[in-house]
């Protein structure tokens, strides 16, 4: 997959410009993330969830939902004097899928967002990413309410490719999200200069994350 990064030919010294994918299942915080770190106002493209949709896709463990996204989530954030991210929120719904190859275009790395209680449901964005060879790392979102389970067991579980990191997070919070997108920098940083190398399975603060066949952490 061809990746950019764009410099400003009028301002050789301005922040370099890039594009990151925020992907994973139907409600698992996408839209959030993108809206709690952007410097911008967001750009959502969310709908009532109608009960005709509700009969096409899968709303287990989401049953509070009311939108859903139909296009994308777009937002910006400047992450140095020289780094600037603009994000794209994915679809999270097996309709919607299709929209996936077009987001992507351009993208130098991706965040899947997971949700340890519904953990199969982040799998197609992590089949997606490594079909295409596009790094990037898994953000255990912790919601209230749920148990933590170590990055490493969520690595396993998802059987991860060796140095792929996984980090916890909550999304509502600017700074931890601001975080993820500083561990994907460093991977693809890594991952570039040395293949498919990266950092290892990691853990950032956040809530607890609850169970999908991971341990507990103790």
């Amino acid at each position: 997959m061809v990746s950019t990064v764009r410099v400003d030919p009028e301002r050789p010294d301005g922040p370099v410009s890039t594009k990151i994918l925020i992907a994973g299942g139907f409600g698992v915080g996408k839209t959030t993330m993108v809206g709690s770190v952007s410097e911008i106002r967001p750009l959502h493209t969310e709908e009532p969830l109608t009960e005709r949709g509700v009969l096409v896709d899968d709303t287990t463990g989401v049953g509070g939902k009311t939108t859903t996204t139909v296009a994308m989530d777009f937002g910006r954030i400047t992450l140095s004097e020289r780094l600037l991210l603009y994000l794209f929120g994915t679809p999270g719904q097996d309709r919607f899928w299709f929209m996936w190859d077009e987001l992507a275009t351009g993208a130098i790395g991706a965040v899947v967002l997971a949700d340890t209680r519904r953990l199969p449901a982040c799998f197609p964005a992590v089949d997606y990413f490594e079909r295409r060879s596009l790094p990037f790392v898994v953000a255990v979102n912790c919601f209230d309410g749920a148990e933590r389970h170590r990055p490493a067991d969520v690595a396993d579980a998802l059987d991860l490719d060796p140095g792929v990191p996984v980090v916890l997070c909550d999304v509502r919070r600017r700074e931890s999200s601001k975080r993820v997108l500083i561990a994907l920098m460093e991977h693809v940083l890594t991952w570039a200069e040395s293949g498919r190398a990266g950092g290892g399975a990691e853990q950032e603060d956040g809530g607890g994350a609850g169970g999908a066949g991971v341990a507990p952490a103790g």
